[in-house]
């Protein structure tokens, strides 16, 4: 065999090395066979989204036209349900209010207590939602002013990660707490805004197990399952936390599906990462930290901030409400 062949035959295997692997991963995602370890595999899939781009460059500079077609498939399918996300949606034409909503993973209280109390004041934050609240935590979060600024509140500080918080500025009604009983048993903390000029709205600090092993993949599944639909025919409903999952994963797509919209995705900052390198750890940063909103709530805009202390970072969305529907005229009275 000439060395012109053997070269040949290499590029050809290179190509189809190149190739195969994100087109196997395509198919999986848009099967959406989220199970057992391609749970956490999945949540990679901008990234593998991106290789598929420069395994088509390869394929075509080698001019392999087979290992080419697939690319170019692979790359369109990947890039489909990726690029989106980098790009804003049209909003609804809301006219209420602006709520500015905050939420936070505090790793076991470990986020900086006094960076997440700035972040408050300076960004003129409505409405905090923590997960993995500790008593500490809470106690610093107070001593630095928190209960000054957002003096209503739902809170279940524990030990641990199982805490959850809900703070506002506005009076909290109907408050309560959903216990997620599979895994890690993590709590969620819930109340309805009364905020001025809008109709009540429901926030929960969402916070589902996390799949970190294969047998816990079922936990996982079973608290996003039982994360409250949204109510697109009724009330305003807010879910703004650690998902613990990906726009890549059915079951948030399922969520999504009831009628919320991911802010992050609206506004085209779907790609910036919420979790993974912050704390020191060697891994690519993915995006499991979301604010749901109701389809009628109008995203104005998204920004992912930093919190020392923790291995994940705040998302801020700056939204608008619907008017509240004005009350019918009273019907005339007939003469007698």
């Amino acid at each position: 065999m000439s060395r012109r062949h053997r070269s040949a035959r290499l590029g050809t295997a290179l190509c189809w090395l190149a190739v195969v692997p994100p087109a196997l991963w395509a198919v999986l995602r848009l099967i959406g066979l989220d199970r057992g370890p391609l749970v956490q595999a999945l949540a990679f899939t901008p990234y593998v989204a991106g290789f598929s781009v420069l395994a088509l460059c390869l394929a075509l500079a080698l001019r392999r036209w087979w290992p080419t077609a697939l690319a170019a498939l692979t790359a369109v399918a990947l890039l489909g349900v990726v690029a989106p996300r980098a790009l804003a949606s049209p909003q609804p034409a809301a006219g209420g209010p602006t709520v500015r909503l905050l939420t936070a993973n505090l790793l076991a209280g470990a986020g900086d207590a006094r960076t997440l109390v700035e972040l408050v004041r300076r960004y003129e934050v409505d409405v905090l939602t923590v997960q993995e609240f500790t008593p500490q935590a809470q106690a610093a979060l107070d001593q630095l002013g928190l209960d000054r600024l957002l003096p209503h509140r739902q809170l279940n500080a524990a030990i641990g990660t199982p805490g959850s918080g809900l703070y506002s500025r506005w009076p909290l009604t109907d408050v309560g707490l959903r216990h997620n009983r599979n895994g890690w048993g993590f709590t969620q903390a819930y109340g309805t805004l009364a905020v001025p000029g809008a109709a009540p709205v429901r926030v929960e600090s969402a916070h589902p197990s996390a799949p970190y092993a294969v047998d816990q993949v079922g936990a996982w599944r079973a608290d996003l399952k039982a994360q409250p639909p949204a109510t697109p025919d009724g009330g305003l409903q807010i879910l703004a936390g650690d998902f613990n999952a990906t726009l890549d994963h059915g079951p948030l797509r399922a969520l999504l599906d009831t009628g919320y919209v991911d802010a992050a995705d609206a506004t085209g900052e779907g790609l910036i990462g919420t979790w993974g390198p912050y704390d020191g750890d060697l891994i690519p940063p993915v995006t499991i930290d979301h604010v749901l909103v109701d389809r009628r709530i109008a995203v104005r805009a998204v920004q992912v901030l930093a919190l020392p202390g923790s291995d994940h970072r705040p998302v801020l969305a700056t939204l608008t409400l619907p008017s509240p529907a004005p009350n019918p005229a009273p019907r005339p009275r007939p003469r007698p």
